[in-house]
């Protein structure tokens, strides 16, 4: 870059205009940055409380802006979080309400992104990066209308960017898409090359379709190096006395035509955006404006360049009206380094609970909105509650993990009111489709702790379970739940016996907080009575057993000693075998395929850096994932575990335990794949060494160096060890450099056998493959430093009992032919995310007296919908008006064949009247959006023709990875 510093010095010391066709144009953006929660809680950054942290005041930023704006037709602001919008609109009056629409309707106010929050890109899954934005985008519609629709999307602070939400921007309409992080070296050769602008590709599968031109901020999110001139800020005021000693205009000018032409020579068109602005900004934006007034006027006096206010959708219209032909990028941006020795790699693990938990509700959230819609809603509870606080969580601050710990607890709380309203409408909904005319209303009890074994409504000895499923085909899957008797009986909601097993509750679980004595697991895949209904619930009762043949079994427990010989646990598909002498898993053969591949899988753990090094003071902190060398260390000298094995006719189960803070229970159902439910914590903090725990699958496939992991559990994204698709990378940091985010699934590939290991998680981690054949999940972290990045606090959880965090989590591991791996995936998957919901009631009736009484079980729909479409959306927007997304859940590689549903006879509780198709944030007609086209270097097309929907059938083709939204009209049954 010195060449370009040497020109722009040589122009600004002859007072020469730049050597350009046309008069540079500056497009002068004033916005404010609003974090929704990060160092304080939402509500202490709404009201400007807890300054002693930050100086901050949303409602003062809104307040003041408004009133600038409306003394000056020319000036604009910009504004992107609605979170803080529809609380500070709520609190005006109908003047100001007026007002604002004005300055809506004049251009002024633009709101931009407009989602409930900024997300984050790399921690939350596309379902809920869907839902947050539509929850904003739907509010801007409902309050401003049409042409209040946002056009730009904004992530000018997520720390990394993913190819989905780029792929998702675009199904919503968006023209463009600007931010401001990307890896220094990336940066370096974009500005380098004039390529910091460019048209990005988001998926191969839908191809040109979702091209969005795309550009990175030069100096960050924040103004030009010297004009800040919030109250917070340092910088010289525009001090235009001429009859001062410090009257320093012609200064300032130059200054600041320095940064304009600094910035313009790494783009390509003689239009140049400037942000004015940053972190909680504009709370006194008289003083911001009258600045940039002055600023404004000295500039254009000076007649070099042109300046005025603006916005991001004029800036892209002036760029596209330029038409040239851009760069076409088609992998993501991560991860990020902003520093040769600092990659934002640890926040894909950070506040492991958390990100489970968020996982948690979207799948609560889910089934409410389903079972909202099915009954047309109610007066008096809704899903809205836990729609906001889970817009709130997908903040890039909040399930990323990198928010300070009172903060975190406030995201964690809000969540769970809204879980709470949300358990109270599924138990209004589901009594109500299961009682018959005339029949009292069931009292059912949620369990929110089942995944520690604590649920005091199955801890009788009688006691009825309504499964509902949020899935829309009907499958089977295990349950589990905890008792305290060996001696029961399940039947369906045919009065049939349902297989059953009792197994002693382990210790893991046990000195955690359970008082149950046993699990019951129930499980039998070979029968459609006993599975689970699409859209709707299936009933069980468990009963005390009277010697029934078909009862609840019993478990064997055999203890393994260290040196035996070695053991397995097998099923119709699969059997693991394991080490006699570590007790680890030691291989996996399927049966089905005749391959079996040996497969280690262990815990280790990263030594943190301090910042102590003597080439770099980078520490891992919640942000950054710097170990302290190349090698983790096992949980105990040899990484031996001591072993009981279980058995019985319905689960076998091998539990490991490593040390008293690792444990691991691996299970096996009859036809299921193999399930790891590993309980990790408090890691211990004694040796003064931050610990970055994994769990590492070591294999004998030849996979090369390539592995491959999920965005935003959507589309696969191929990754290499030590590479980068769009510049030569510098291998500084080998372990972190190599961490991508794992939202899903996470698999490798050895091409030549044509065999493919696959790992599905229940929550986002960090993984990699640093070894050909491994696979890598960072599973938990506790530090003892601050990386330094501004949340002031090590990533140090003290858990329920002050001791330190204790997680429980799920990896699925499947081995399998390449060619079949995708539907497996794809399947286990999407039941992963939305599994089954469980309401308990104490009831001994008999069978054949409850249902005198009510329906044992309900679909809500009339039929199975084909095994690659999806109901990703079913939603209650008012009376007899329901959203609907539909999905196809497989990529062009994976299964290139279109479905076709109709909609008029799928639903059991109502019928279509009406379909109107909407873009994917559901706040506009599809027909009504016309996206910018831009003329990119060629690349590969791939285009569907639109398919119009039509009554009375109202059939949807969806194409492969394709999402189609619509707004439903629809006359309720009886």
């Amino acid at each position: 870059m010195v060449p370009y510093l040497f020109l722009v010095a040589s122009l600004l010391s002859c007072g020469a205009h730049v050597a350009v066709a046309q008069q540079l144009q500056v497009h002068i953006v004033p916005h404010t940055h609003d974090d929704v929660g990060w160092l304080k809680t939402v509500d202490e950054y709404y009201y400007g409380a807890n300054n002693s942290i930050q100086h901050a005041g949303v409602q003062y930023i809104l307040d003041t802006v408004i009133d600038e704006l409306s003394l000056d037709p020319n000036k604009t602001f910009i504004y992107v979080e609605i979170a803080y919008f529809w609380r500070w609109w709520n609190e005006q009056d109908d003047d100001i309400k007026a007002l604002v629409k004005t300055l809506v309707n004049n251009k002024q106010l633009e709101f931009v992104n407009a989602g409930w929050c900024m997300n984050d890109e790399a921690s939350t899954d596309y379902n809920s990066i869907i839902d947050q934005m539509s929850l904003g985008l739907r509010f801007v519609s409902d309050t401003f209308g049409p042409q209040a629709r946002p056009r730009v999307a904004w992530h000018i602070d997520p720390f990394g960017h993913s190819a989905e939400q780029a792929a998702l921007f675009a199904k919503m309409g968006y023209d463009g898409f600007f931010f401001a992080r990307i890896d220094y070296a990336d940066k370096n050769l974009r500005g380098s090359t004039r390529n910091l602008e460019l048209v990005w590709r988001g998926s191969q599968n839908l191809g040109s379709a979702v091209d969005m031109f795309t550009g990175v901020l030069y100096y960050g999110y924040g103004p030009p190096p010297g004009f800040c001139f919030d109250v917070g800020c340092d910088d010289q005021p525009i001090m235009d006395d001429t009859t001062l000693f410090d009257y320093n205009v012609k200064l300032r000018v130059e200054q600041f035509l320095s940064a304009v032409w600094y910035q313009w020579i790494h783009y390509q068109t003689t239009d140049v955006m400037l942000t004015f602005g940053s972190d909680f900004q504009f709370e006194d934006a008289h003083q911001n404006f009258k600045n940039i007034d002055k600023l404004i006027k000295y500039v254009n006096e000076d007649g070099r360049v042109h300046a005025f206010y603006s916005t991001p959708s004029r800036y892209i219209d002036a760029v596209h009206a330029a038409n040239k032909t851009w760069t076409l990028k088609t992998d993501d941006f991560f991860p990020y380094a902003d520093y040769p020795n600092s990659y934002w790699t640890g926040y894909f693990t950070s506040r492991p609970a958390l990100k489970g938990y968020t996982r948690v509700c979207n799948n609560i959230l889910q089934a409410c909105k389903q079972l909202e819609a099915i009954s047309n809603g109610y007066p008096n509870v809704s899903s809205i509650s836990l729609q906001m606080s889970m817009g709130i969580d997908q903040h890039h601050d909040a399930v990323s993990g990198t928010s300070k710990q009172h903060v975190a607890y406030d995201y964690a709380k809000r969540l769970h009111i809204g879980q709470v309203e949300c358990e109270e409408l599924m138990g209004y909904a589901l009594s109500d489709l299961a009682a018959k005319d005339g029949s009292p209303p069931l009292d059912l009890q949620f369990c929110e702790y089942l995944n520690i074994s604590v649920c005091s409504a199955s801890q009788n000895d009688s006691f009825n379970i309504i499964a509902y499923s949020p899935y829309c085909q009907l499958y089977s899957r295990d349950m589990a739940f905890p008792v305290n008797s060996t001696s029961l009986v399940v039947y369906n909601g045919n009065g049939d016996i349902v297989p059953s097993q009792v197994v002693p509750i382990d210790n893991s679980t046990s000195q955690v907080v359970t008082d149950a004595l046993y699990l019951l697991h129930i499980y039998n895949p070979k029968s459609a009575a006993d599975a689970m209904q699409p859209l709707g619930f299936q009933t069980y009762f468990v009963r005390p057993s009277n010697g029934e043949a078909g009862s609840s079994s019993p478990s064997k427990i055999y203890v393994h000693k260290n040196g035996d010989p070695d053991f397995s646990i097998s099923n119709e598909v699969f059997t693991l075998t394991f080490d006699g002498v570590t007790g680890r898993l030691k291989s996996i053969a399927n049966q089905r395929i005749g391959y079996e591949a040996s497969v280690d899988q262990q815990f280790m753990w990263w030594n943190a850096s301090d910042g102590n090094n003597v080439n770099d003071s980078q520490a891992s902190g919640a942000y950054i994932f710097r170990p302290n060398g190349t090698a983790p260390f096992p949980i105990n000298p040899g990484n031996i575990a001591q072993v009981t094995v279980v058995s019985g006719d319905v689960v076998q189960e091998v539990r490991q335990v490593f040390s008293p803070w690792v444990t691991q229970t691996i299970r096996l159902f009859s036809y299921n794949v193999p399930v790891f439910e590993y309980t990790i914590g408090p890691i211990p903090k004694g040796d003064g060494l931050g610990k970055e725990v994994i769990s590492r699958f070591s294999t004998n496939l030849t996979t090369g160096g390539v592995w491959y992991t999920d965005a935003n559990g959507r589309e696969m994204q191929k990754r290499v060890r030590n590479y980068r698709p769009t510049w030569s990378l510098d291998v500084t940091e080998p372990v972190a450099g190599n961490y991508y985010p794992v939202d899903s699934r996470i698999y490798i590939k050895d091409e030549a056998k044509q065999v493919q290991f696959t790992v599905l998680t229940d929550r986002t981690q960090g993984g990699t493959s640093l070894n050909d054949g491994e696979v890598e999940l960072m599973v938990h972290r506790r530090l003892l430093h601050d990386d330094g990045r501004g949340v002031g606090e090590p990533l140090n959880e003290p858990g329920t009992t002050g001791e330190g965090l204790v997680i429980r989590g799920t990896h699925i591991a499947i081995l399998a032919n390449a060619g079949i791996s995708p539907f497996l995936h794809r399947f286990l998957g999407d039941m992963l995310m939305l599994d089954a919901l469980y309401g308990f009631t104490p009831s001994s009736q008999s069978y054949s007296d409850y249902v005198k009484s009510y329906r044992p079980a309900y679909s809500g729909l009339v039929a199975d919908l084909p095994v690659v479409v999806r109901i990703l959306t079913l939603e209650y927007i008012r009376d007899s008006t329901l959203l609907l997304r539909l999905q196809h859940l497989f990529q062009i590689d994976e299964f290139n064949t279109s479905a076709t549903i109709s909609l008029d006879n799928m639903f059991t509780g109502f019928s279509v009247v009406s379909v109107t198709e909407l873009v994917l944030g559901s706040n506009e007609n599809i027909d009504n959006v016309q996206r910018l086209q831009w003329n990119v270097e060629e690349g590969s097309k791939v285009s569907y023709k639109k398919q119009n929907v039509f009554g009375p059938s109202f059939a949807v083709t969806l194409n492969p990875i394709e999402i189609r939204t619509f707004e439903l009209e629809v006359k309720m049954k009886q």
